[in-house]
């Protein structure tokens, strides 16, 4: 979709349509190294990473204890207390993945904490951009962080600093 955006963008430009149309670009990730609020969010996602990661290796910890147990006196156990003691190491490798899971996985604890905290700070960055094009008529915004269409970009046409402005920050350029 972006290419064919880009495809559009040019032909329009090549033809003469495009002629009176303005173009400009901001750069989010220099926005957002500009927010503070998000380097707090990053700040609290990473504790909580950190936190949960630590909690996961600890109950593998344990699994590698009762296994490593379990096999010390493997030889000297009922086929009945074998079979148990295997059966309770999956049940507790099982509670580990589903704890990864549902801390790490792709709709985990994780991501739905990092779309609460920083969800908001993209709305206010969006609004921004936003109300400066259409306040400026520019047809077209692009980013410049995350878009590998965008080979160069002239300076003069960068509007990053004038959506921080806008957003009630300054800016360190």
């Amino acid at each position: 979709m972006k290419h064919l955006t880009l495809i559009l963008v040019i032909i329009l430009g090549c033809t003469g349509i495009g002629l009176s149309q303005k173009y400009g670009y901001v750069n989010t990730n220099y926005i957002l190294e500009q927010v503070p609020e998000y380097a707090e969010a990053q700040e609290e996602i990473n504790t909580i990473s950190k936190e949960w990661q630590e909690e996961i290796s600890l109950r593998k910890i344990t699994i590698e204890e009762k296994t490593e147990a379990f096999k010390a006196e493997e030889i000297l156990l009922p086929e009945e207390t074998k079979k148990s003691k295997l059966a309770e190491l999956d049940l507790l490798k099982k509670q580990v993945r589903a704890l990864q899971k549902q801390r790490f996985g792709v709709e985990g604890d994780l991501f739905k904490k990092r779309e609460e905290l920083i969800q908001p700070i993209q709305e206010k960055i969006f609004k921004a951009i936003k109300s400066i094009a259409k306040d400026g008529n520019y047809s077209f915004v692009f980013d410049k962080a995350n878009s590998s269409n965008i080979l160069y970009a002239e300076s003069k046409y960068d509007i990053s600093n004038r959506v921080l402005k806008k957003m009630g920050y300054s800016s360190s350029k």
